[in-house]
């Protein structure tokens, strides 16, 4: 795909899209659930969705909804982050094996022996975590909110897990001393400078947006550094017809669909999740039919861990 092109399409026919669409709607009401679906994923999965979001809103959202089941197109630390924050209700993921390589990177056991190396450090731990990592952390952030969270904590030195790239965004802009967990994210990793270089000779008119996961050199070319709702209202907003996107391709969708007045080109054909792109509408279906793939978190550490995303939620 070139810095030009669009996100493309899953062609169906549209006698088998409504025929799925109606099986799924039938289902939702039976099951008295809801779907929410984040930024990253196929556009007929967004479309057949209630509820399209980044990930705090997704948070936020969940903490409203009026319904029994919760059916999360996202991937797995997102559908836990559900369960987390709505007991009574149960959660779905709808493709039981969409995870995150970066949640991945750390787990319980690694975050308490960097506990022990800076006794005293907050943890600040990126939603992008299990619930385990949540649990042993003192507040959760998102890519929408890290400032804010960071500077928020008591004292003056936290570690951040475990995306480096998102600290190093964050460290730019606080006064806190960073201690940052090598981690990273798999997809935005592979945007680099020399893409967004030739992006912008191609389309000199259209200002760069990237998501704070890219690699430090990559933010320091765009003209904004932001989350998936927040690149969604700069765009909305700005006057530019254009725009160069540099995070996962999916967003072209709702961002064409809330600015249809405007032209939007992913700056690398590389940024694709392979994770968030398993969700169909057919696996929507199959769980739904199935009542398979319930997320459960145990009791012990949902409740350590909501205390960290209830105190994220509170940062306005």
């Amino acid at each position: 795909m070139t810095p030009g092109s669009k996100l493309a399409v899953i062609e169906r026919p549209a006698a088998e899209l409504a025929a799925l669409r109606e099986n799924i709607l039938e289902l939702k009401k039976k099951l008295k659930a809801v779907i929410v679906a984040h930024n990253y994923q196929h556009p007929e999965v967004q479309d057949i969705a209630d509820f399209v979001g980044d990930s705090l809103e997704l948070a936020r959202k969940s903490t409203q909804l009026q319904a029994e089941a919760i059916v999360f197109c996202g991937v797995h630390f997102m559908a836990e982050t559900a369960a987390i924050l709505n007991p009574e209700k149960t959660v779905y993921l709808a493709h039981g094996t969409a995870g995150c390589p970066m949640a991945n990177m750390i787990d319980a056991d690694e975050l308490r022996e960097w506990k022990l190396k800076y006794p005293g450090a907050a943890v600040v731990c990126y939603v992008n975590t299990t619930a385990e990592v949540k649990a042993e952390s003192d507040i959760c952030c998102t890519s929408a909110n890290a400032v804010k969270v960071v500077d928020s904590v008591p004292g003056e030195e936290i570690i951040f897990v475990p995306d480096e790239n998102l600290g190093k965004f964050v460290a730019a802009r606080t006064k806190k001393r960073m201690v940052l967990y090598p981690g990273y994210c798999v997809t935005h990793a592979r945007l680099n400078a020399e893409q967004v270089k030739l992006a912008r000779s191609l389309h000199p008119d259209s200002p760069v947006v990237v998501h704070p996961e890219c690699r430090p050199e990559v933010a320091a070319l765009a003209d904004a550094v932001l989350s998936t709702s927040q690149m969604i209202r700069f765009c909305k907003e700005n006057p530019a017809k254009s725009f160069l996107i540099g995070t996962e391709l999916g967003i072209l969708h709702r961002m064409r669909k809330e600015a249809p007045d405007k032209e939007f080109y992913v700056i690398s054909n590389s940024l694709i999740c392979p994770n968030m792109k398993k969700t169909t509408l057919e696996s929507v279906l199959d769980t739904m039919r199935l009542r398979r793939n319930i997320v459960k978190v145990p009791e012990d550490i949902r409740l350590r861990a909501r205390r960290a995303v209830d105190r994220m939620l509170e940062v306005v």
